[in-house]
């Protein structure tokens, strides 16, 4: 019989290691040449703290310095969480609809081929400069970016998910006398759907990098913005901090897509109900 981890056993575990990694990093960072490098845990949690609370830290409260409260973060967190959730929708409504497409018209795919390929195979990134010239310096710039990164993962998953489909389960609703309408929403769609969730998983982040890869190569807000500008004056606490904040805030919707997964999913067996059956 095969023992399974306790989901709670698990969860402590997780948060132990993550505590051991920091305790690590605190030790690590007491060498002040390491500390120029890695920066050190208190200052950027000081940092996070002075970013999101209007008010000020007074010195030897709570880190070791005293923090002016600006919480400018939020016009810069908004502009990039804008950025990231635009090219999200675009980017999987795009994708959803030509990978269904393609994979529904196999002409078209046949033709079009060649040209899928080489535009997935192209690093996207040197595209930024291009649109900055196109929608310029504003949000669209890396909304575009950052579609151009969401729009394959979700498109290629869709294509394998339809073409994944049964050809007996399509036979067989055919006799029953489906309409290719009734086709699309009854077999091709909940086929694809499952592959499209796997691929959200993915896209969560790669709208952040698209988002924040923009906003590095020219922009005047944004958490990549404050990034960039922490780099300049060698604030590697600052660099950290931004990390943290935008980690922080695409597992957050990592999560929420995983929550729309379940609700939208339940008529999907889960692995041990899959094994017993």
């Amino acid at each position: 019989m095969k023992l399974r981890p306790h989901p709670g056993n698990a969860r402590i575990w997780q948060v132990l290691l993550l505590l051991a990694l920091l305790v690590l990093w605190h030790v690590a960072a007491r060498d002040t040449k390491v500390a120029f490098f890695l920066g050190e845990p208190i200052k950027v949690a000081g940092r996070v703290w002075s970013w999101f609370l209007p008010w000020s830290l007074p010195p030897g409260a709570l880190f070791p310095e005293g923090l002016p409260g600006n919480a400018d973060i939020y016009r810069h967190l908004g502009t990039t969480l804008l950025e990231t959730g635009l090219a999200f929708a675009i980017g999987t409504v795009l994708g959803l609809a030509c990978g269904l497409w393609l994979a529904l018209a196999p002409t078209a795919s046949l033709i079009l081929d060649p040209y899928i390929k080489a535009a997935n195979a192209m690093p996207r990134v040197i595209l930024a400069p291009i649109f900055a010239l196109w929608f310029g310096l504003g949000i669209w710039s890396k909304v575009a970016l950052a579609v151009t990164l969401v729009f394959f993962i979700v498109f290629f998953n869709v294509y394998q998910g339809v073409r994944e489909v049964s050809p007996v389960l399509l036979a067989n609703a055919r006799m029953l006398g489906a309409t290719q309408r009734q086709l699309l929403r009854t077999v091709y769609l909940p086929s694809a759907t499952s592959w499209v969730f796997s691929s959200l998983h993915t896209s969560v982040g790669l709208a952040f990098v698209g988002a924040v890869v923009g906003e590095y190569l020219g922009s005047a807000r944004g958490v990549g913005y404050l990034i960039l500008q922490a780099e300049g004056t060698f604030d590697v606490n600052t660099v950290f901090a931004g990390i943290a904040v935008l980690t922080a805030f695409a597992l957050t919707l990592d999560a929420l897509v995983g929550a729309a997964e379940r609700r939208l999913m339940k008529w999907q067996p889960r692995s041990a109900q899959a094994e017993r059956l």
